[in-house]
C-alpha cells in the first residue's frame, strides 16, 4: 500500500511539473498578408484582381529559418488574404513548388512574436496568360 501511495505521489508531482512547463510556453503569434498574382493577359479585369479560383493554385509554405523543414501551409482566401497562427520564431515564407511551376517570387524571411501579427505580402509573377 505504501508503494502505491509513493507511485501516486510521484505521478502527481510529474503532472504538476509538466503543467508548469506547458504553462510557460510562449503564446502564439500570427502571420498575415496578401498574395498578389501578376500575370500577362490581354485584358485585365476591371478591379485588377485575378479570379478567386487562381489563389487556390498557389499554396504558401512556411519553412524553418534554415529553409529545410516545412512548418505549415496556408491558402489565400478568395480575395488573396491569408492568416496563420505560429509559435514565436524566425521563418521563411515561400510559394509551394515555386521552382517547378516556374513562378517568379522571392522567398521572404519573417519573425513571429508572441501575441503580435507580422504582415508579409507575397508578390509573384506567373509569366503566363490567364
Amino acid at each position: 500500500m505504501a508503494g502505491s501511495l509513493t507511485l501516486v505521489a510521484a505521478c502527481l508531482l510529474f503532472l504538476q511539473a509538466d503543467s508548469a512547463v506547458s504553462n510557460k510556453a510562449a503564446p502564439l503569434g500570427f502571420l498575415q498578408g496578401h498574395l498578389f498574382i501578376a500575370t500577362t493577359r490581354p485584358v485585365e479585369p476591371m478591379d485588377g484582381n485575378p479570379p478567386a479560383e487562381r489563389y487556390g493554385e498557389y499554396p504558401l509554405v512556411v519553412l524553418s529559418e534554415d529553409g529545410k523543414k516545412e512548418i505549415a501551409r496556408v491558402m489565400a482566401d478568395a480575395k488573396g488574404n491569408y492568416r496563420l497562427a505560429l509559435p514565436p520564431g524566425n521563418y521563411i515564407l515561400d510559394i509551394q513548388d515555386r521552382a517547378r511551376k516556374h513562378i517568379r517570387a522571392k522567398p521572404q524571411r519573417f519573425t513571429v512574436t508572441s501575441n503580435q501579427t507580422v504582415l508579409v505580402d507575397v508578390h509573384m509573377d506567373t509569366g503566363t496568360r490567364c
